[in-house]
């Protein structure tokens, strides 16, 4: 706008070239219009640009506040997923925490039943072989009863054939079990020989006695002592 009134006052002056003008005047006025001009700009530069300064105090400002709630809400949700995580978190705890009592508890009574299982087993092996030690003393007993027997009949025989050519021999059975013995020496029974057989069984003793017309012999046939069914000695003591 300047430059315009510049260009418009040279085209003035030439024109009116042919007049007498007074240069000191329109110097001074085209003076004063320039520094109207240069204020009334100067005027409007400051108005705009405190126009705009508000503007953009107002858009800080504006930015500022929602910068703030965004760090409010930024917080908050922060907050709010620290607190889901601590929750899961101790859910999860609270949960193996729980798993791991239920499998202490299976275990344990895993490892009861095991060992209830274990101690049937002890007492299942532990019966047979009570059975068989008690089987194996009552053979053993029976081994030596049945030899001591063995031994008497023997020298029984040995006396009977002996004395049999002077003696009639009469049989008298005393007991059912002497009887079986009676069987035994029914092959050497003559005439003029009689015996009798008594045999007792007590807690672990026992005896026999034959006797014949003319003499008599008792012989104590075994001596067993036994303790809580075990044997523990056995002797032949004759008289």
């Amino acid at each position: 706008e300047l430059q315009s009134q510049i260009s418009d006052t040279s085209a003035v002056l030439s024109m009116e070239n042919s007049r007498s003008l007074d240069m000191g005047s329109i110097i001074a006025e085209v003076k004063a219009q320039c520094e109207e001009i240069a204020n009334r700009s100067q005027a409007e530069a400051e108005s705009m640009y405190q126009i705009k300064y508000e503007e953009l105090q107002t858009l800080v400002g504006k930015h500022g506040n929602d910068l703030r709630r965004t760090k409010t809400e930024i917080s908050k949700m922060n907050w709010n997923i620290r607190r889901l995580q601590r929750a899961s978190l101790e859910a999860a705890i609270a949960d193996a925490e729980q798993r791991g009592e239920l499998a202490v508890k299976d275990a344990n009574a895993q490892l009861s039943d095991l060992e209830a299982a274990l101690q049937r087993a002890k007492q299942d092996m532990a019966r047979p072989l009570r059975e068989y030690q008690e089987l194996m003393n009552v053979k053993l007993a029976l081994d030596m009863e049945i030899a001591t027997y063995r031994k008497l009949l023997e020298g029984e025989e040995s006396r009977l054939e002996s004395g049999m050519q002077n003696m009639n021999i009469h049989t008298k059975t005393t007991s059912s079990y002497a009887g079986g013995l009676s069987s035994a020496f029914g092959g050497l029974a003559g005439p003029g020989l009689s015996y009798s057989l008594g045999s007792s069984f007590g807690s672990g003793a026992g005896s026999s006695s034959f006797s014949s017309t003319g003499f008599t012999r008792a012989v104590v046939v075994k001596k067993i002592k036994t303790r809580d069914g075990k044997l523990e000695s056995s002797d032949v003591l004759p008289k």
